[in-house]
């Protein structure tokens, strides 16, 4: 009975050596190794996207990723969706939606003023709004819109730039991204890169929204 007490004491400190051993080796593995060799292989395999999809102007230097959305206010640009992220809108260090559901009359408000902002800055018979541009999406950082609503801008582009709507469509159909596999998503156009391509082709016409 006499040695019963030392015994429980060493069988407790080797569980804490067990215990203390595999927190090491776990913290080795999944905290060191593991984000080591997946960075390696990134840098490896795909280093475009592993740094950011950074895209870079003419000069090489970067203006944006082309997975976060920028917002375009010039008439020489498409534009894309509205954004909550951020006081301003396409903030990225604050990715969020509104959280306005659809009785919010505050959304029904923000809908109708763009609503209208839109139909102003393209009457000329460009037919009803998308739905896609006077709704923002959850993260507030959408990149792409579908082809139709590009397209739906065309002739106010093209207006703003002096050339033709069917060098503009042209220039959007050039740009068009198929579903992710084949069979993930639906056709989009990000709109940094559609952009940054009017410029290339056409000139910057004195527009601004690129940075």
């Amino acid at each position: 009975m006499e040695g019963a007490a030392p015994s429980k004491e060493i069988g407790m400190i080797n569980a804490a050596l067990i215990a203390l051993r595999a927190a090491i080796v776990t913290l080795v593995l999944t905290g060191l190794l593991h984000p080591l060799a997946m960075t390696g292989l990134g840098q490896l395999l795909f280093p475009h996207q592993a740094n950011g999809s950074l895209i870079t102007d003419a000069s090489g230097r970067v203006i944006g990723s082309e997975l976060i959305g920028q917002g375009f206010s010039s008439p020489g640009y498409f534009w894309g969706r509205p954004s909550a992220a951020g006081a301003n809108g396409y903030d990225a260090t604050a990715s969020s939606g509104s959280n306005l559901g659809p009785t919010s009359q505050k959304l029904r408000d923000r809908i109708a003023a763009d609503v209208a902002r839109l139909s102003e800055a393209h009457s000329n018979g460009a037919g009803p709004v998308p739905a896609e541009l006077v709704t923002a999406s959850a993260s507030g950082l959408d990149p792409h819109l579908s082809p139709a609503a590009a397209h739906w801008q065309a002739n106010r582009v093209a207006r703003a730039r002096g050339v033709s709507p069917e060098r503009i469509r042209a220039t959007i159909d050039a740009y068009v991204e198929g579903r992710t596999f084949g069979v993930l998503g639906e056709p989009r156009v990000n709109l940094l890169r559609l952009n940054l391509a009017l410029d290339r082709q056409f000139g910057s016409n004195g527009a601004t929204g690129v940075r």
